[in-house]
């Protein structure tokens, strides 16, 4: 039988560690923590209407017990664990996980392709010579989503003035690097056209906008996806959009 806890001599052995949680099902594994003590049980006990406590009642209705898996321990410090523990859940993941976030600093040093991170530290400048709508996606990117999600989070929602009637184009931004590029045909009031990958209470936002468009030409996307535009970017600006001549 698994144990609900462990012992004082085990605790002190342990150190920092990362775990893990599996549906024995399937031994799929649908949660990654981390922890010193007995941390990795006290979501046997958690009372929330998480994905992750939904899970674990949905084993227990089936007459089973979610299996804990020690992944790594003796780990000296927390960021240690931090930094493995989000390294795990960028391998899985986090669409197919109940963790209800990527993980520690994973943005900024977690998974990504080679060509990004490499952008992400040459940040080659981007030299624009059309009219353009830069977007920042900062809190919708994550590595791996699909184009269409990419899409979906790109054209909607925002405070765009009379001004967005010029563009030409809109660029996806992360992190001050342009990820794609898209041509906008159309501007519609926020939430009245159809959304597969985002809720409606997300769009349907008053006095907001959002665009209808499709990917740029390739010569287009080759002159500016993978370059920089943080010299067109106010520093500190709170705003995700800046038209560029425009």
């Amino acid at each position: 039988m698994q144990p609900t806890g462990f012992s004082q001599n085990v605790k002190e052995k342990l150190g920092y560690y990362v775990y893990l949680y599996l549906d024995p099902r399937d031994n799929s594994i649908f949660y990654i923590g981390k922890g010193t003590g007995d941390r990795a049980f006290a979501h046997l006990y958690d009372l929330s209407e998480s994905a992750k406590v939904q899970r674990i009642a949905a084993i227990r209705a089936a007459g089973r017990q979610p299996e804990i898996e020690i992944l790594v321990h003796g780990l000296q410090d927390e960021e240690t664990a931090l930094r493995i523990e989000a390294s795990i859940i960028d391998l899985i993941g986090i669409g197919q996980l109940t963790n209800q976030v990527r993980g520690y600093e994973s943005a900024a040093l977690g998974r990504r392709s080679v060509a990004l991170l490499v952008a992400q530290y040459d940040r080659t400048p981007a030299q624009i010579a059309h009219r353009v709508l830069l977007i920042r996606i900062n809190q919708l990117y994550r590595y791996g989503m699909g184009e269409y999600a990419l899409y979906e989070a790109t054209r909607g929602v925002w405070k765009a003035g009379g001004r967005r009637g010029q563009a030409e184009y809109a660029f996806a931004v992360f992190r001050g690097i342009v990820r794609e590029v898209y041509r906008i045909s159309e501007w519609h009031p926020a939430g009245t056209t159809p959304y597969t990958t985002r809720p409606r209470e997300d769009v349907a936002v008053p006095g907001r906008w959002e665009f209808e468009g499709a990917p740029a030409s390739d010569e287009i996307r080759a002159r500016y996806i993978d370059k920089s535009v943080e010299q067109y970017l106010a520093p500190n600006s709170q705003n995700p959009i800046r038209y560029v001549n425009c």
